[in-house]
């Protein structure tokens, strides 16, 4: 008899993790390694947000808060995601994490019983099946085809909707690809889930802030208020804010929802850290101008990597409109031998010769439930992403 509970066969590590930790040991070993792999900006967190964390830990601010959050941190939430998608949540309809897998984690292990049915858009987040096959539920992935955008349709959802779907989830801008999701984009989802009156809805705008070329982004309840009494909508700090390590998530949904999201937090990790709050408390409320300053950085990367990658021999790479991603297609290079002779046979294959043999770590589609490509995070200073892609295209062109 294993001493490891059953439940843990349902999942497997993360992989994003796992190659972004591969690369930094053969860097630590002496390996000349750029790392196109972390879901991380490489900007450092603004310095008005750092000193707000000093000023907590001088003020004693070092105490238990809340489970949920302190009750300043959780109206500047509700107040930003007035200000920002004009939806209104009241301050008990929020629920503060240790970042926003953990909101994930606690919406589906709070509602999900044995054999709900999750529907997942592909190419998705590595997390999001395997957080709903730990609470005992069936991810439904519905992969969504470039000629779309990588976006869903509104005939794929109704396709995918049974008697046992629980959630939907929507992830805009979506990681891997950058895909963005308009107001008009969103109407006719929205008409199917007004169909489906027990399909709860879970948006993931962890990215929404980080768009390109005048595009507006929307969520859900904003676009139809009807399904805001069965909709998580789910931010954070990370992304937009540069504060991946702070660890800070956070939600508004229906209030019965979040009081059992509380309930299961109270008895798992409890508060987030005291200093991180007090860190995102100024993040949400402080200046916000330097947000559309590294809106223009990405931007300009983005260009980059996507005119030098389309130039790599057997790559395809579309150019989206947010997030820091782009999710190039290798299709062509399959079958195809590196100069060493390793046969190209997967997409997994291909990022780990990729890493391999020109030292540049990026993470194979698979992972995100969507063969056949890669992902390249443009979050690193542009000397090195003209380098990663220069060597890719040598790796392409090295291909026979």
């Amino acid at each position: 008899m294993s001493f490891i509970a059953d439940r843990l066969n349902k999942i497997s590590p993360s992989q994003t993790i796992a190659i972004t930790a591969k690369a930094r040991a053969l860097k630590a070993a002496g390996r000349d390694i750029i790392s196109l792999s972390a879901g991380e900006p490489d900007f450092d967190t603004p310095a008005s947000i750092k000193e707000a964390a000093i000023r907590a830990i001088e003020a004693g601010q070092t105490k238990y808060t809340d489970v949920a959050g302190t009750p300043a941190l959780r109206a500047a939430v509700a107040e930003r995601f007035r200000l920002d998608s004009g939806l209104d949540y009241k301050p008990e309809e929020v629920i503060v994490s240790t970042g926003g897998k953990q909101v994930i984690y606690n919406a589906m292990v709070s509602t999900i019983n044995k054999g709900d049915e999750a529907i997942i858009p592909a190419p998705c987040w590595v997390s999001y099946p395997d957080i709903v096959a730990l609470a005992d539920g069936y991810p439904v992935i519905v992969p969504c085809l470039p000629k779309n955008d990588f976006k869903l349709t509104a005939a794929e959802l109704e396709a995918a909707i049974t008697p046992r779907t629980k959630w939907f989830f929507l992830n805009s801008p979506c990681n891997p690809t950058g895909a963005t999701y308009s107001a008009e984009d969103l109407r006719p989802l929205c008409d199917v889930l007004l169909r489906h009156p027990d399909v709860w809805i879970f948006t993931d705008d962890i990215y929404a802030k980080l768009v390109y070329d005048g595009f507006e982004p929307a969520t859900i309840v904003q676009v139809e208020p009807k399904l805001r009494n069965r909709t998580v909508t789910m931010n954070g700090v990370s992304k937009a804010y540069a504060m991946t390590g702070w660890r800070i998530g956070f939600s508004g949904a229906p209030v019965e929802l979040t009081r059992a999201m509380n309930k299961l937090q109270g008895q798992s990790t409890s508060n987030p850290c005291s200093i991180a709050q007090a860190a995102a408390l100024e993040a949400l409320t402080g200046p916000q101008d330097f947000i559309g300053t590294m809106c223009e950085t990405y931007r300009e990367r983005r260009d980059l990597v996507v005119s030098m990658l389309n130039q790599a021999t057997g790559l395809s790479c579309a150019r989206p409109e947010g997030a820091f991603y782009v999710f190039p297609s290798m299709a062509a290079c399959f079958g195809k031998r590196t100069a060493s002779g390793t046969v190209i046979d997967t997409d997994e294959a291909f990022v780990t010769a990729l890493l391999d043999e020109e030292g540049v770590a990026a993470v194979h589609g698979s992972a995100f439930m969507f063969a056949g490509h890669f992902r390249v995070s443009y979050a690193t200073d542009t000397e090195s992403l003209k380098e990663a892609c220069s060597r890719i295209q040598r790796f392409c062109a090295g291909l026979r």
